[in-house]
């Protein structure tokens, strides 16, 4: 489609204005960051990948009645999005340990957690996107008390669907982290999930090899982004099986 007015651009996507009202253009990049983007590289395809399996994870939501921001695929890279007030919080559901929760507490990694733990993140790149309680949230008024009685109940929801399709291709979800945006009908709001739902945003691990899946490959240079994208999307069916392979990471100075 036509290119429009450039909104916003993050670390791994550019928001457009939409065609109609209320909507956007989410275009898929293919930067990948680490350490709040002390670490950065092109990997030539990412864009491609997380587009084609956020909009698999995201329809699969609407399928089960978990609403997101999703309407559809535009092309390889761009899909319509709904317009939402977004939260300036992240939501991480965790199953197992791994990541900071494993150095805040001491918890090796692999560990199962005794149930999911849902945390909240203040979104703030200058601050490494803190973590921050209930107290705080309702202190500053980052979120009301329904809102984030909502927000944990779609972040278990999430976590139920994405557990079980990991399940399925033999993927561990590990944890994973949505953003949930407002919509406005009438004089009513209601939180959807926005954002993405890919590998960028999750923690997958074979459920055999332990191998990962996920960005960490790239955080700690485990070997190639682009295969182990690749390796969850062909599990979904999400790529032609006679595709080219990937090729490396591009390092950007």
């Amino acid at each position: 489609m036509a290119r429009r007015k450039k909104l916003y651009e993050g670390k791994a996507k550019i928001l457009y204005e939409g065609p109609e009202p209320g909507t956007l253009v989410q275009y898929f990049k293919d930067d990948a960051t680490a350490f709040n983007a002390e670490k950065r590289a092109k990997i030539e395809g990412k864009g491609v990948l997380n587009n084609r399996m956020s909009e698999h994870f995201m329809t699969g939501l609407n399928a089960i009645g978990v609403p997101t921001h999703f309407i559809r695929r535009l092309n390889m890279r761009e899909q319509l999005i709904r317009s939402v007030e977004m939260i300036p919080l992240e939501v991480v559901v965790r199953n197992v340990a791994a990541g900071s929760i494993s150095t805040r507490l001491g918890m090796e990694e692999g560990t199962a957690l005794p149930r999911p733990i849902v945390e909240f993140y203040l979104k703030d790149d200058k601050l490494g996107d803190p973590l921050v309680t209930d107290e705080h949230i309702l202190a500053f008024n980052w979120a009301t008390q329904q809102d984030l009685d909502d927000m944990v109940a779609l972040g278990l929801r999430v976590n139920d669907f994405m557990s079980g399709l990991m399940y399925g291709v033999g993927i561990r979800l590990i944890d994973f982290k949505i953003e949930i945006g407002r919509i406005f009908e009438g004089d009513y709001q209601r939180l959807i999930v926005a954002d993405e739902i890919s590998p960028d945003s999750c923690r997958l691990w074979d459920a055999k090899s332990g191998q990962k899946l996920d960005k960490d490959v790239f955080r700690r240079d485990l070997g190639n982004l682009a295969d182990a994208y690749t390796e969850v999307a062909n599990r979904f069916g999400l790529i032609p099986k006679n595709a080219p392979p990937a090729s490396g990471p591009k390092l950007v100075n």
